[in-house]
């Protein structure tokens, strides 16, 4: 029985999706902040609140969603946009909580945050990386002459896997640093360098989108 995929052609895109995971984006930004300001908990939120959005994006292109982006532009450019504002907001409030009085972070308390999915659901759904994906990665894989469906469960499989594994790796690697959280100076520094993260993260998105 044929494979949905072609062997060597998926070989090619898992090649293509181990480069694309592990380069510094918005996602890996955020999750990287996430992770110093509320812990791994919190982290590992924002990664399946990511990923919850990537599987909108799959969903989407299945249902021609690829193309009708293609066609009206300016629909993603402004969700693009949006999320963009949301993460300097995000990034703005932690610079202000850095050049708070120094003594109140003295009791520093790193909680799981309750939207933390909401935040990551937000920052992947507007990801220009993610419609790059779509639009210019995935179609040169995808085989005319076998059922979309298949290959596209397989291609979201790989892509999803590599994406938690990135993802969780630069979110667990910022919540090791919060175990220092207590320590008044270096709260009060790392809030200054997750508000920069955030505000990066959302650079990255206008420049790509």
């Amino acid at each position: 029985m044929a494979l949905p995929v072609d062997p060597a052609r998926y070989g090619a895109f898992l090649a293509t999706m181990s480069v694309m995971a592990v380069t510094p984006g918005p996602a890996n930004l955020f999750a990287i902040a996430t992770g110093v300001e509320k812990g791994k908990r919190a982290a590992l939120a924002g990664v399946i609140g990511m990923n919850c959005a990537s599987l909108i994006w799959f969903a989407g292109s299945a249902l021609g969603l690829g193309a009708l982006i293609i066609a009206f532009p300016l629909a993603f450019h402004i969700l693009a946009l949006a999320g963009a504002a949301y993460l300097v907001w995000l990034g703005l409030k932690s610079l202000w909580a850095g050049w708070k009085n120094i003594e109140s972070h003295a009791v520093a308390t790193v909680r799981a945050g309750k939207s933390a999915f909401v935040d990551g659901f937000t920052v992947q759904i507007a990801n220009p990386k993610v419609l790059l994906f779509f639009t210019a990665v995935l179609p040169p894989f995808i085989d005319v002459q076998r059922p979309l469906v298949p290959q596209l469960i397989m291609f979201a499989g790989a892509m999803i896997g590599m994406d938690l594994i990135s993802m969780s790796s630069y979110g667990l690697g910022g919540a090791a640093l919060s175990m220092r959280m207590n320590e008044p100076t270096f709260r009060r520094g790392f809030a200054f360098i997750v508000g920069a993260l955030l505000i990066c993260a959302a650079i990255l998105i206008v420049s790509r989108g």
